[in-house]
């Protein structure tokens, strides 16, 4: 019988813990490991590891010989060719997250066209008269870097309020691609192809004043670039999810960095957490240890 590890509280319901039971020897954690060494001693000795992120990032070249699946999507930051080498398998659970993050895009473009933050629960008048017009969506062009389970669906809700929809992928010329749009929203995937992609050349290409948004991970935007653009008015302002930073955690000095600018708007790496993303991801978690046990593996790390 396999020995299953569950590392932590991944927000599983009762009906996928019997059905994770049904699979082997299942010992679940439902707290955090107070560090990515005692993560690695509460794995010991197992076939299948079920985990987030925490302990998996800096233990995984110390293990062999198991599988492990996830209940999310980014496993890009992984080395393939070392987990090979260390005869281990990682599956994710690619889409798991469209419908929260294209939530949390939309609300973010929302907020940063239409300024909700300055009126949302105002006590007081900031204006002589009337206050200036927000910009509508209704006709603006929307560039989409990636058009995979999440930049699909925002383009598809984009196309819903009026907007021209555009997408960006391997084969477009990435300055062409961004030059007219008046919002451009980063959904690319992490892979050796988009690594340190958005660069100090990517944000000078933008038209003057226009957004820029995204859920992703530093490792594909340069945040001083960022920076540097909105400072000297190219532009207008941006929202991020923070996406490298420990979930919810508000001290990390990256996070700090990104909220201490007024034109950005900053998330503390919760963009993808709903109730649907739970269940979905849990379910193709667990499909995943299935389909490994039955010799069929699915979502795999290549």
């Amino acid at each position: 019988m396999k020995k299953i590890v569950v590392t932590q509280n991944l927000g599983l319901y009762p009906d996928q813990i019997r059905r994770i039971e049904k699979l082997g020897e299942v010992t679940i954690y439902n707290d955090l490991a107070r560090s990515p060494e005692e993560w690695l001693k509460r794995v010991k000795g197992a076939d299948i590891i079920c985990t987030g992120k925490f302990g998996l990032r800096d233990k995984i070249y110390d293990l062999r010989d198991v599988f492990i699946a996830v209940p999310f999507v980014g496993v890009g930051w992984i080395d393939a060719v070392k987990i090979k080498e260390r005869n281990i398998a990682v599956a994710n659970a690619p889409g798991c997250n469209k419908d929260a993050v294209s939530e949390w895009v939309v609300f973010m473009m929302l907020n940063l066209f239409r300024r909700f933050p300055i009126y949302l629960n105002a006590k007081t008048r900031q204006w002589d008269d009337l206050p200036d017009p927000a910009i509508g969506l209704s006709g603006k062009n929307v560039t989409i870097l990636g058009k995979g389970n999440v930049g699909s669906r925002v383009g598809t809700i984009c196309e819903a309020f009026g907007m021209n929809a555009n997408y960006f992928t391997r084969r477009n010329d990435l300055p062409e691609s961004i030059r007219y749009a008046d919002v451009v929203v980063d959904c690319l995937s992490l892979n050796q192809s988009t690594k340190g992609l958005l660069d100090k050349t990517f944000f000078r290409g933008f038209k003057r004043g226009a957004f820029f948004i995204t859920p992703t991970g530093r490792e594909i935007w340069d945040a001083d670039a960022l920076i540097e653009s909105l400072d000297n008015g190219t532009l207008g302002g941006a929202a991020t999810d923070a996406g490298n930073v420990q979930i919810g955690n508000v001290d990390d000095p990256f996070y700090q960095k990104l909220l201490a600018h007024p034109k950005i708007l900053v998330t503390p790496h919760i963009a993808y957490s709903t109730d649907v993303t739970n269940r979905v991801g849990g379910d193709m978690m667990i499909s995943n240890i299935e389909a490994w046990l039955n010799g069929k593996p699915a979502n795999l790390l290549s």
